[in-house]
C-alpha cells in the first residue's frame, strides 16, 4: 500500500477545498471533516467510517474509499501517459525530420561530388586522347630519311653540293633492306667516302662478345665500336655494286700502315658470313691468307666463342700449344678464324700471357713469332745493329730494348706479317673501313 500512500501525498495539493484533511500530530490518525460534501460528490461511494485505512506507526488510516484513489490514479495515469505519448510523437516527428533533412543534404552533396567527379573523368579523358593523339604523330613509324645507301653514295650525292663533307654519323639505306641505320663516314681520310665497320682506339670497349653481338653491333660510333655483320652485309652485297676493305694501322710508335683488297664481300648468316676478299695491296702484308695455306684465312665463316667455326676441331697447333678455341684463345674476341691464323683485329688490347711469358723470358730460351732470340752464357746475338757495352760482348739491335719493353704490352690485335725485324708490331689502334669501286658498265 505504499504507493496509494505515496498517490495521495502527491495529489492532496489538487483535490478540492472541501476535502479537509488534517494530521494531528498528536494523534495516530487522518480525520475527514466534511463527510457531507465528499458524500455529495460522490453519492455512489458509501462512507464507511468505521474501517479507517490501515496506517502503520500509529497513524490514522485514510478515510477516503480506495475506489475513489484509484480513479483518481487512473485519470493521472491516462493524462501522464497522453502527455508521454505526445511527447514521443513530437520527438518522433522532429527527429524524422532532422533525419530527412540530413538525407537530403547528403544526397545533395553526393550529387554535387557526382557531378565534379564527371567533370573530372571527362577532362582526363580528354587529355588522355590528347596525348595518345600526340605520341602518336611523334612515334607514328615513318620511314626514316637517309642520307643515302652508304657513304660511298652519300659523298657522291652531296659532293656536287656541298664542298667539304665532314666525317662523322650518317643515316644509311643500303637496297634491299627494310630499315636504315646509323654508321660513321670518314669523309676527309683518302678521298673520303668510308663506312667505317670497325673501330679499335683505346680498349675501353669490350670486344669479348657473343654472336648475337657480333651480328648486330656493338660500341659507340664515333669511338671503339664494331658496326655489325648482318648491317656489313646488306651495305656490301648491293646489287651491281663492289666494295673495297681498308685497314688502317697504327704501331705503339705511331707508325702508320695499311692492309687493302680491292674486292670485299660475306656470304649471309646461313653460311656465318664467311669472307672472301680480292687482290691484296698495302705495306702491312697479307695477314689474312698468310705464309701457307694453313694459316689462309680469305673464305673462312665468322666465329665466336659460343658459335665455334674455327677448324680446331677438336684442336689445333699454335706456337706449340693446343688450341681448342681461337676465340678463347684471344680473349673471347669474334674472328674469321681457320685454325686462328695471323690476323685478329678484335682481340683485347692487352694479352696476359703474352705478359707472363716476357715476364719468363730473362730465365729461359723463348722463340716469339718468328723473331729468334738466343741466350747462350750471358751473350745475346741478333741480325742487325751492333752496340758495343762494356761488361761483355753484346751484338744488339738499336731499339731492341724499347721493344722488348713493348712485349709486355703485347696485344691480342693481331696482324703478324707487319714486322720489324721479323717481330710483329704492337698495334695500338686499327680501322677497317669499306668504300665503293668505281664500276665499269657494259653496254
Amino acid at each position: 500500500m505504499m504507493w496509494l500512500v505515496a498517490a495521495l501525498v502527491f495529489l492532496a495539493p489538487h483535490l478540492p477545498e472541501s476535502f479537509n484533511i488534517s494530521a494531528d500530530p498528536g494523534s495516530s490518525s487522518i480525520t475527514l471533516k466534511q463527510s457531507e460534501t465528499l458524500a455529495e460528490d460522490f453519492p455512489e461511494a458509501s462512507v464507511r467510517t468505521d474501517k479507517p485505512l490501515g496506517v502503520r506507526h500509529g497513524r490514522e488510516a485514510c478515510t477516503i474509499p480506495c475506489d475513489v484513489t484509484a480513479k483518481m490514479l487512473r485519470e493521472e495515469k491516462h493524462s501522464l501517459c497522453g502527455h508521454l505519448q505526445q511527447s514521443l510523437v513530437s520527438y518522433g516527428r522532429s527527429t524524422r525530420k532532422l533525419i530527412r533533412d540530413l538525407m537530403e543534404e547528403q544526397q545533395r552533396a553526393m550529387e554535387f561530388l557526382t557531378s565534379q567527379v564527371t567533370e573530372l573523368m571527362t577532362k582526363v579523358q580528354t587529355l588522355s586522347s590528347e596525348v595518345q593523339r600526340s605520341n602518336t604523330e611523334i612515334y607514328s613509324a615513318k620511314p626514316v630519311q637517309s642520307h643515302g645507301r652508304d657513304c660511298s653514295d652519300i659523298k657522291d650525292t652531296l659532293g656536287s653540293v656541298v664542298p667539304t663533307i665532314p666525317s662523322g654519323i650518317y643515316i644509311i639505306h643500303p637496297e634491299n633492306t627494310d630499315t636504315a641505320f646509323e654508321v660513321f663516314c670518314e669523309m676527309d681520310y683518302m678521298d673520303g667516302g668510308w663506312t667505317v665497320m670497325q673501330r679499335r682506339t683505346d680498349g675501353m670497349t669490350d670486344f669479348g662478345r657473343p654472336w648475337t653481338d657480333y651480328t648486330d653491333g656493338f660500341g659507340h660510333l664515333p669511338g671503339e665500336h664494331w658496326l655489325g655483320l648482318r648491317k656489313v652485309f646488306h651495305v656490301v652485297n648491293q646489287k651491281e655494286v663492289r666494295f673495297q676493305l681498308h685497314i688502317a694501322l697504327v704501331s705503339g710508335d705511331d707508325t702508320s700502315s695499311y692492309a687493302s683488297y680491292d674486292d670485299f664481300r660475306l656470304d649471309n648468316e646461313t653460311h656465318f658470313y664467311s669472307i672472301h676478299l680480292g687482290r691484296y695491296a698495302g705495306s702491312a702484308g697479307d695477314a689474312f691468307r698468310g705464309y701457307d695455306q694453313d694459316q689462309n684465312q680469305d673464305t673462312a665463316p665468322f666465329s665466336t666463342l659460343d658459335v665455334d667455326n674455327d677448324g680446331c676441331s677438336p684442336f689445333c697447333s699454335l706456337s706449340n700449344q693446343t688450341v681448342e678455341s681461337c676465340s678463347l684463345q684471344h680473349h673471347r674476341s669474334g674472328w674469321w678464324f681457320n685454325q686462328c691464323g695471323l690476323a685478329n683485329l678484335n682481340g683485347s688490347p692487352q694479352d696476359p700471357e703474352w705478359s707472363r711469358k716476357d715476364t719468363e723470358w730473362s730465365g729461359g730460351d723463348m722463340e716469339w713469332n718468328g723473331g729468334d732470340m738466343d741466350r747462350s752464357g750471358g751473350e745475346t746475338e741478333r741480325s742487325r745493329g751492333n752496340t758495343e757495352q762494356s761488361g761483355g760482348d753484346t751484338a744488339q739491335r738499336v731499339g731492341d730494348t724499347e721493344r722488348i719493353g713493348r712485349a709486355t704490352e703485347r696485344s691480342h690485335i693481331h696482324w703478324d706479317t707487319w714486322t720489324q725485324s721479323g717481330v710483329p708490331h704492337y698495334i695500338k689502334s686499327v680501322t677497317m673501313k669499306i668504300r665503293r669501286i668505281p664500276t665499269k658498265t657494259h653496254n
